[in-house]
């Protein structure tokens, strides 16, 4: 399939691209994420291998667009869970008090 990244043209398949990650580590997550085989790897480290620019030129919009057509299963960076979570209105301001956990 035809796809434009950076405003460049690229003719992907799955097959292509998974050739491409063979044998590529992948970097720590710290955005959107895609799974390539067993592996999850970042958005944007698999938009540079697979079109050769620099990570600055495309977004990981794009490539996950691209990534998404081809069948390939694209995750969102989850949310944090605040550290006061599942706490009373009471221990919630306690905690921001200062005040120990249990009073």
């Amino acid at each position: 399939m035809r796809f434009v990244i950076a405003r460049f043209p690229f003719d992907l398949d799955k097959g292509g691209v998974l050739a491409s990650m063979k044998g590529v580590k992948p970097e720590p997550i710290t955005g959107e994420s895609v799974i390539i085989g067993r592996r999850a790897y970042p958005v944007k480290q698999v938009g540079a291998v697979i079109t050769r620019q620099d990570r600055r030129d495309f977004t990981a919009a794009e490539v996950t667009r691209a990534l998404t057509a081809l069948g390939f299963t694209c995750r969102a960076l989850a949310p944090e869970t605040p550290p006061n979570a599942g706490l009373t209105p009471v221990q919630k301001a306690s905690a921001l008090l200062g005040a120990p956990a249990g009073v």
